[in-house]
C-alpha cells in the first residue's frame, strides 16, 4: 500500500486547497446560507434550484426531513406523505436551529459545491489514512498523523455545520480556516516524512525568518478574515466600506508591509546562499499578487474573484513556507 499512500497524500492536498478556494467563493458571493440546514441542503442530497421546490403545493409528495419556505420561516417535515387540498400543520415541525429562511439559488449551488468539495477532500484523506497502515511499523508518525488529519476533517466537518447554525459567526468561521491551514501543514508533514526531498543546508538566520514568516502570514490569514467580516457586516453600504473602516482594516494593510519585509529578507538571502531561491521566488510572487488583489479590492470595489484570489495566494503562500521550514529543519537535525 505504501506506493499509493504518495499519491494518495498529494491528492488529499490539492483536495484540501479546492475546498478552500471553494469556501473562498462562499465568503465571496455571500452563500455561507445558501443551504440552512446541515449535511443535507433544505432537506435534500442534491440542493433544489427553484423556489417551487421549497414551496408547498396540494398533492405533492414529501420526504421526512424535507424543507419548505412558508410564511418566511423554514418548516420540515416530520414524515413521508403526499399533500392533500389545505396545508396540514400536523405534517410539518419548525426548524429550530435559526431563523434564516432566504433562498437563493445561485448562492445555493455555490454552498453546495462548497460541501461537495469538502466530502471529496475528506474521502481522499480516509484512503490516505487506510493506505498510511502499511507505516504503522517502521514509521508510525505517518500512521498517527494520518488519522489525526481525518479526526481533524471530521473536525472541519462539524464546524462547518456550527457555522451554518450560528449564521455565520466570525469567529467559528474564522477557527474555520485556521483549522484548514492546520490540515494543510499536517500533509506537507506527512509527505516529507514518507518521501524525503533533497535537503539543502540552511543557517539559523534562514529558518528563524523562515519561522517568522509563516507565523506573520498565518496571522495576516486570520485578520483577513476579520476584515471581511466587516465588510460582510456593512451589508448594502458596502460599497463605502473603507469610507470608515474598522482598526482592524488599518492593521491588516499595515501588517502586510511587516510580512513583504521579512519575506524579502529571506530572498535576499536565499539569493546570496543559493538555497531553493526558485520557491523562495515563487513566495515573493503570491505575495505580490496577494498585494495587488487587496489594492484592487480597496480601490475597485471588490472586483470578482479578488477576494478568492487574495485569499488562495495566502493559503498557498503559507503551504509554501511550511514546506520550505521542513526541508531545511531537516538538514539541521542531521548535523
Amino acid at each position: 500500500m505504501q506506493k499509493y499512500f504518495y499519491t494518495s497524500a498529494k491528492i488529499t492536498l490539492i483536495l484540501v486547497y479546492v475546498v478552500i478556494l471553494a469556501g473562498a467563493m462562499v465568503r465571496m458571493t455571500g452563500s455561507g446560507m445558501g443551504c440552512p440546514d446541515w449535511p443535507k441542503c433544505f432537506g435534500y442530497y442534491i440542493p433544489p434550484s427553484d423556489i417551487k421546490e421549497l414551496t408547498w403545493s396540494p398533492g405533492r409528495e414529501f420526504k421526512e426531513g424535507q424543507v419548505i419556505i412558508r410564511n418566511e420561516a423554514l418548516w420540515v417535515a416530520s414524515d413521508d406523505f403526499t399533500t392533500g387540498a389545505q396545508y396540514d400543520p400536523a405534517h410539518w415541525r419548525p426548524y429550530t436551529k435559526h431563523d434564516y429562511a432566504i433562498f437563493n439559488p445561485t448562492h445555493t449551488w455555490i454552498e453546495y459545491v462548497n460541501r461537495l468539495s469538502g466530502a471529496l477532500a475528506g474521502l481522499a484523506t480516509l484512503l490516505m489514512a487506510i493506505f498510511s497502515l502499511a507505516y504503522a511499523r517502521k514509521n508510525k508518525t505517518i500512521t498517527i498523523l494520518s488519522w489525526l488529519t481525518v479526526i481533524l476533517m471530521g473536525f472541519q466537518g462539524w464546524l462547518g455545520a456550527t457555522v451554518v447554525y450560528s449564521v455565520l459567526n466570525p469567529m467559528k468561521i474564522t477557527l474555520h480556516m485556521l483549522v484548514a491551514l492546520i490540515i494543510v501543514a499536517i500533509v506537507l508533514y506527512i509527505l516529507n516524512r514518507a518521501k524525503l526531498p533533497d535537503r539543502r543546508l540552511a543557517s539559523g538566520t534562514f529558518r528563524t525568518l523562515l519561522i517568522a514568516a509563516i507565523a506573520l502570514s498565518l496571522i495576516q490569514i486570520l485578520l483577513g478574515t476579520q476584515v471581511r467580516q466587516f465588510v460582510d457586516e456593512q451589508g448594502a453600504a458596502a460599497a463605502s466600506v473603507f469610507d470608515n473602516p474598522a482598526l482592524v482594516f488599518y492593521f491588516h494593510r499595515s501588517f502586510s508591509i511587516v510580512v513583504f519585509a521579512v519575506n524579502f529578507a529571506l530572498f535576499f538571502r536565499s539569493r546570496k546562499s543559493g538555497i531553493e531561491t526558485n520557491n523562495i521566488s515563487w513566495m515573493m510572487a503570491l505575495i505580490v499578487i496577494e498585494i495587488l488583489s487587496g489594492v484592487a479590492m480597496y480601490y475597485f470595489d471588490f472586483p470578482f474573484g479578488m477576494q478568492a484570489l487574495h485569499l488562495m495566494a495566502a493559503a498557498i503562500l503559507f503551504g509554501l513556507q511550511f514546506w520550505l521550514l521542513l526541508r531545511t529543519k531537516l538538514v539541521e537535525k542531521s548535523l
